[in-house]
């Protein structure tokens, strides 16, 4: 399915390139009737990034999310600084359908492990941003992007199976917020590699040729973000795109 995503500032809707927050452009306060259109041109999930909650977990916007979440009918995953069981229960609890944790997931495994147990894999979903090497090796990367863990892709999914891991959202750094297109041998290859994992494809798509690319390639979600917002196309475009497959 097509996934519209918005990564939130202080209530703003904003982009950041390549994870940078130098880097931002701003697309004006108003995610609400946002979400609410892409939920009416079909959009079954929505996908938000708290990134002031991600910079600083005190500051969390959780009565914006809680407003957000509410004003829709479909499901919202939320992602940013997730690195405590209280930040996903407070999210859960202001009615988000999934939360999306990624550097904590990589560097205490036990701790993200437990919450599976105590939430359920329905509830979450591990969100591994990979830098691709030369000899294919897939690291996930940590802290917004500043370092390289030394775990590979694989590595973070084989520890999780075990748990129910069902979603995983997976960014090619490299194609973030490029509008280039995705690494589609990249989505092929995990997907082939986990069939019972849900992959989320996140990050390049510029047209509706990049959805059409994720095509056959096993992945069951596709993020797209700053596309829409720069009106490459519109929700309903996408998602006969993606159906027409």
């Amino acid at each position: 399915m097509i996934i519209p995503a918005l990564d939130l500032i202080e209530g703003s809707v904003v982009r950041l390139h390549q994870g940078d927050y130098g880097q931002q452009r701003d697309y004006g306060n108003s995610p609400l009737p946002r979400l609410q259109d892409y939920q009416a041109q079909g959009a079954e999930v929505l996908h938000l990034v708290d990134l002031t909650g991600a910079k600083d977990p005190a500051a969390r916007q959780i009565p914006l999310l809680k407003q957000l979440v509410a004003g829709v009918s479909v499901p919202v995953q939320v992602g940013g600084g997730i690195r405590t069981e209280q930040d996903v229960e407070a999210l859960l609890e202001a009615g988000v359908s999934r939360v999306v944790v990624g550097s904590t997931a990589v560097k205490n495994p036990e701790q993200v492990q437990q919450w599976f147990t105590r939430f359920g894999a329905d509830a979450l979903v591990l969100a591994l941003d990979v830098r691709i090497d030369d000899a294919g090796n897939k690291h996930v990367a940590v802290s917004g992007w500043q370092e390289n863990s030394d775990s590979t892709l694989e590595q973070v999914v084989e520890q999780f199976l075990p748990f129910g891991l069902k979603h995983v959202l997976c960014t090619d750094i490299s194609r973030d917020g490029t509008l280039a297109g995705s690494n589609v041998e990249l989505y092929r290859e995990v997907c082939q590699r986990f069939p019972q994992v849900a992959f989320q494809a996140s990050g390049g798509i510029g047209s509706l040729d990049d959805i059409a690319a994720l095509r056959g390639t096993g992945v069951k979600g596709v993020i797209v973000g700053r596309a829409l917002l720069d009106g490459k196309f519109n929700v309903t475009e996408a998602i006969s795109c993606w159906q027409n497959g």
